[in-house]
């Protein structure tokens, strides 16, 4: 069987389990998330994989850019990503690679975006199901409203990634 090398890695919003396979960056999650059990098989499933904590060079570069990020260094990512999920899923989380650092977007924008008006609930969903935070930034989506709406890492990490990304600080 194939392995998915994991780590567990702190940051300061939260700790984080990263995942890499076949030379690629597949997970950057939240360790302590609701719905863990439903990412790590549909990682698992996906890639016909089990997870083994080991050493990888891709986690350490994972580690790396995500220490920059938290000193304030680095606004995009260079790690290659390997996106697990269905076609619709992936779609989404493309869409969020192309929300700029430091900047929010609505729900309802983003599915605007994607030309789906009406599937505003499912884009939610994909946006939920997210295994590479950070990576695929999730967090930069908000409410219409302009309240925080869910995230993988609870509220109050999105409102510190929230704020590290306007302010520019270390957090």
């Amino acid at each position: 069987m194939n392995t998915i090398s994991i780590q567990y890695f702190q940051t300061p919003a939260g700790e984080m389990i990263l995942g890499a396979y076949d030379n690629k960056l597949c997970m950057a999650d939240w360790r302590y998330r609701k719905g863990r059990e439903t990412i790590d098989k549909r990682l698992q499933k996906g890639l016909d994989a089990m997870f083994v904590e080991e050493e990888s060079e891709v986690l350490d570069l994972a580690k790396e850019e995500l220490e920059a990020y938290f000193k304030g260094l680095r606004q995009t990512f260079d790690i290659p990503l390997l996106l697990v999920g269905t076609a619709f899923q992936k779609a989404v989380w493309q869409e969020l690679l192309q929300i700029p650092f430091g900047t929010t977007v609505f729900y309802k924008e983003l599915s605007q975006n994607m030309g789906k008006t009406t599937a505003v609930r499912a884009v939610a969903s994909a946006v939920g199901a997210n295994a590479l935070s950070f990576f695929i930034p999730c967090h930069r989506v908000i409410g219409s409203d302009a309240t925080l709406r869910g995230y993988a890492g609870g509220l109050e990490a999105k409102k510190k990634l929230l704020g590290h990304e306007q302010n520019i600080f270390t957090i």
